[in-house]
């Protein structure tokens, strides 16, 4: 894994990974939408955030839980989903799960992972877990894998909402990756002709049906019983349509600005969400988390939790699932240092009053 003064950050991982990495799976992970402006942008807008730190607060211990879905958490880091970790690790999602399940954190498993829901809750049975759902055109493989997730003990389906369509993904599109997936074998077994053994992501990306509408994710979370949150919201228009139409939360996501390019970074456009809904959603938000400054402002401005999905691939790249592991223990430690200094013990007593500066009101409160 390297000397403990190599990897420090985030940063050193992800470039790390870009010595390790095969070129497409580097292209594939790391690349975003047409000029990769709302690439950039996710991380940027967290820095614009001014923290407004209080002095002399008692933080000899401080406190990292959160609420989310109505249950206790130790700390606000979710694992993104993201497909085909095989590309980053031989051991693939298993080797995620091991960092999630020793740390503690949830791990949302994609659609287009190697592991089916089953297999990997076989595997690490310790992880918390959610399952990220594209519903496909042969929405009996959707169904399947429902099932499964329901059967073994996921908490909360993710539903995303932003890719009716594969985006304009220039970099990823000029060093295509082959993947193998148990999606992949689901729907080469359906009889589809769009896939094989070895498919590139786009190749699979075109059996995700488009005419996904509101009322399939009311459908789905009456079928399932279980809690349904829908990724890819950017407007409180559309956050106020997902919990008219049964959702328990909202991921506010522009797909790590991979889809559509110049849409707003999750940083700009979680407040306005978060004004809209109130309490009628739990809010989460991803996108650019890179230090635990960032996390810190993400819960000060509202939001219940972060998704983290990049750096845990360098890190399973880099080291497997001691390095995914590190990475979360990185960004656990560097927010419990922010809470400390920021003098708020604890996590969920965070607000905007510990903001000095935002984008949507000018100089600030």
């Amino acid at each position: 894994m390297g000397s403990d003064r190599q990897l420090l950050t985030l940063g050193d991982y992800e470039r790390a990974a870009e010595v390790v990495l095969h070129p497409s799976a580097l292209a594939y992970f790391a690349g975003g939408a047409a000029d990769e402006v709302t690439l950039r942008d996710n991380v940027l807008a967290w820095r614009r955030l001014a923290i407004a730190p209080r002095v002399l607060v008692d933080v000899a211990h401080r406190d990292p839980a959160v609420t989310l879905l109505g249950r206790p958490r130790p700390h606000p880091l979710i694992i993104a989903p993201m497909a085909y970790h095989r590309l980053a690790h031989e051991e693939a999602e298993p080797a995620t799960a091991r960092a999630a399940a020793a740390t503690g954190t949830i791990m949302c498993l994609a659609t287009f992972a190697t592991s089916t829901p089953a297999e990997l809750a076989e595997a690490v049975p310790g992880a918390p877990r959610w399952f990220q759902v594209y519903v496909l055109s042969d929405r009996g493989i959707t169904r399947e894998l429902v099932a499964q997730a329901v059967e073994h003990g996921y908490e909360a389906l993710v539903v995303t909402a932003d890719l009716p369509v594969v985006g304009v993904r220039d970099r990823e599109f000029r060093s295509e990756a082959e993947v193998q997936s148990a999606t992949a074998e689901m729907v080469a077994q359906s009889g589809s002709a769009s896939t094989a053994d070895l498919v590139t992501p786009a190749h699979l990306a075109a059996n995700i049906d488009p005419s996904l509408t509101w009322s399939d994710v009311e459908q789905l979370a009456s079928d399932s019983g279980l809690p349904v949150i829908v990724k890819g919201i950017l407007t409180p228009r559309e956050a106020l349509l997902a919990a008219e139409h049964g959702a328990r939360g909202v991921v506010v996501s522009n797909h790590g600005g991979r889809q559509l390019d110049t849409v707003l970074a999750g940083a700009d456009a979680l407040a306005p969400v978060l004004d809209a809904v109130g309490d009628r959603l739990d809010v989460l938000v991803d996108g650019g988390i890179r230090r635990g400054t960032d996390v810190l402002k993400a819960l000060a401005l509202g939001a219940r939790a972060v998704m983290v999905g990049r750096p845990l691939l360098w890190g399973l790249a880099v080291a497997g699932s001691a390095g995914a592991r590190h990475v979360l223990e990185i960004l656990l430690g560097e927010f419990d240092v922010a809470l400390a200094l920021a003098g708020a013990p604890r996590a969920a007593e965070l607000d905007r009053s510990f903001l000095a500066a935002a984008p949507w009101l000018g100089t600030g409160p």
